[in-house]
């Protein structure tokens, strides 16, 4: 298991007022391990994010692409 600290986020608001989030953060392990990576996890309208085993349904190429090209016009240092 996992916690993980989120330093950036970019959304896309969905039907139902869902967004699908792409966020940048760090990983925080059960064994005292730790590490910098990305995610996709959906936000509920709420603002909660929705509980899922390290799965989020990405509904097409192009949402995907979107959330990339926001996070690279926002000048996050992907590698």
């Amino acid at each position: 298991m996992a916690n993980f600290n989120i330093e950036k986020e970019v959304s896309l608001s969905k039907d139902g007022g869902s967004k699908l989030c792409f966020q940048f953060g760090k990983y925080n392990y059960d064994d005292g391990g730790s590490g910098y990576g990305y995610r996709f996890i959906w936000r509920y309208p709420n603002g909660n994010l929705q509980p899922a085993r390290g799965q989020a349904c990405i509904p097409s190429i192009a949402d995907m692409l979107e959330l990339l090209s926001m996070a690279f016009r926002e000048g996050w240092n992907l590698h």
